[in-house]
């Protein structure tokens, strides 16, 4: 049977999709029997997956719909009929029908023998991604979450096929079950010009992601179902080199994905944060409060509740910061209605910030241009020797390590009356602004940051003291020269100075072009890159 060939956006217009299932290829391996039974269905181009149980009815699962084929039971010739027309089984009991989509998932007994079989036609959509190009466009880590069956699967196939054809990317799958490139050696053409490399085992799955960017040097990688601590490891590695990922993890929500243990640093993660009395007074809070653990691997978040219905959060980071503040999240929800058209029925609250955000250091609060104005007045009035710094209602602690870590000019001032300037926490400050004026008598340089985290911190000193982010950058790559000279020379591994996600992934890269190995290691804020000879 001829293969289907992939069709351009403009073949289509908004909303129109094409759907190819090779549904001949995946009836010729059923006993010929229950193929009769089948054929005559009225629903059969709505056909989802044949069940196969020994000893019961043979049964087709239609969306709404289930229907016994035959009324006697499955046999074990039945079964043997299926096994020995359909490829190898892999160590997840999944064997597929070359160059389609079909899945064929095995039940064994304690012996090992199978004794079921779910039978699932594999649909190459055409068309489905339309409701989110501008997010895959845009060159975001993109995550997508939902129940199985709400498509997934299918919008990581057109996302390959897309970006590596109408955009000439680079694109490698990570293909563990060979659910999106298909069974065989030779991918399915729904992927487009995208390479995949096959998973021998699931367990695999993250040596194999690790490889694909040591090995190919890809542009986007796609992985479907990131689902242990390895893996999720293996894409915050991938994601510091500087690749787009693009994948699915198992979750229905944001939310549930933040409350897993295992899989919570795709989004960040989070770390319990004992305050003290006093700082716990100020800040209105309980002394442990939750914060987020680093940057997230992913920017982008989309929950699929629907085939055409998503809700996006376009600010993976400040989505996870609001929730552990207690603020619900707001997505963006997108719905593709009966004309086709995709409307935006729920606008996320941050998602007009969202890149003037990333060009601006996340800890400074956004204010009015007459305040940054005076702010701007203040900084430039600072003390040209040590700045006396009074912290408002955030780490004393957290504080002194960032202005080491920075080697900026300043210390610490126990008493207000004594401060050259304030940094102050934004709840803390909104609430005894007018106390604090009335104390002082005078305005001094004040700059307020949102959570009391080591990050923020450090953002409000580099721009108190116009410590330059080319200044970081050279730095970091000067550390990075030197480690790569010593492990050339006789060190086995080197660690550097702990750096930020950015910083790392320059790094990364230096060690690249030198054939070394790189990867990293340790927590935020003190995460960073090691360098060895692999």
């Amino acid at each position: 049977m001829a293969q289907p060939q992939p069709a351009s956006v403009e073949d289509f217009k908004p909303g129109q999709q094409r759907i190819t299932d090779n549904l001949e290829q995946i009836l010729d391996v059923i006993p010929m029997e229950i193929r009769q039974s089948l054929e005559n269905h009225e629903r059969l181009e709505e056909l989802i997956e044949i069940v196969l149980d020994l000893g019961r009815e043979p049964e087709a699962r239609f969306a709404g719909e289930s229907v016994f084929l035959l009324e006697r039971g499955v046999t074990s010739d039945d079964i043997e009929y299926v096994t020995s027309r359909v490829g190898q089984f892999g160590g997840d009991n999944r064997a597929g029908i070359e160059r389609t989509l079909h899945r064929i998932s095995a039940i064994r007994n304690r012996n090992g023998r199978v004794v079921g079989l779910t039978c699932r036609i594999g649909r190459a959509v055409y068309g489905t991604i339309d409701i989110i190009r501008d997010v895959v466009e845009s060159g975001a880590s993109i995550l997508m979450l939902g129940r199985p069956g709400r498509g997934k699967t299918t919008k990581l196939r057109e996302v390959a096929r897309v970006l590596s054809e109408e955009f000439n990317k680079r694109v490698v799958i990570v293909d563990t079950s060979n659910e999106i490139g298909g069974d065989g050696d030779i991918p399915h053409p729904a992927i487009g010009r995208a390479r995949r490399m096959q998973v021998p085992n699931p367990s695999e799955q993250h040596a194999v992601m690790i490889e694909a960017v040591e090995n190919h040097m890809p542009e986007v990688v796609i992985i479907d179902e990131i689902g242990t601590e390895q893996e999720a490891y293996a894409a915050r590695t991938i994601a510091e080199r500087g690749v787009q990922l693009v994948g699915t993890a198992h979750g229905n929500s944001l939310e549930n994905l933040l409350m897993n243990p295992t899989l919570s640093d795709l989004v960040g993660g989070i770390q319990a944060v004992t305050l003290s009395d006093e700082e716990a007074r100020r800040r209105g809070t309980q002394k442990t409060v939750l914060e987020r653990k680093a940057p997230p691997t992913f920017e982008v978040v989309i929950e699929i509740m629907d085939v055409d219905q998503l809700a996006i959060h376009p600010n993976v980071q400040e989505t996870v910061d609001r929730f552990l503040r207690g603020t619900p999240p707001r997505p963006e929800i997108r719905v593709r209605n009966d004309r086709g058209v995709v409307e935006v029925v729920q606008e996320a609250p941050e998602r007009a910030e969202v890149l003037s955000e990333r060009r601006m250091p996340p800890s400074v609060e956004r204010r009015p241009a007459a305040e940054r104005d005076e702010d701007q007045a203040r900084t430039e009035g600072l003390p040209t020797g040590i700045v006396r710094v009074f912290p408002y209602g955030v780490s004393r602690s957290r504080l002194e390590r960032a202005i080491q870590d920075l080697n900026v000019p300043a210390r610490i001032s126990r008493d207000i009356s004594d401060a050259d300037a304030i940094i102050a926490l934004k709840a803390t400050y909104r609430r005894d602004n007018n106390r604090l004026r009335d104390n002082l008598g005078t305005n001094l340089p004040t700059f307020v940051v949102r959570s009391n985290t080591y990050a923020q911190l450090a953002s409000v000193l580099k721009e108190m003291f116009h410590v330059s982010e080319q200044d970081d950058e050279s730095m970091a790559i000067k550390d990075a020269e030197e480690g790569i000279e010593k492990v050339l020379q006789n060190s086995d591994s080197v660690e550097l100075l702990p750096q930020s996600a950015y910083l790392r992934r320059l790094q990364h890269q230096l060690a690249q072009q030198y054939s070394l190995a790189s990867e990293s290691i340790g927590t935020e804020p003190y995460r960073r890159v090691r360098i060895s000879k692999g």
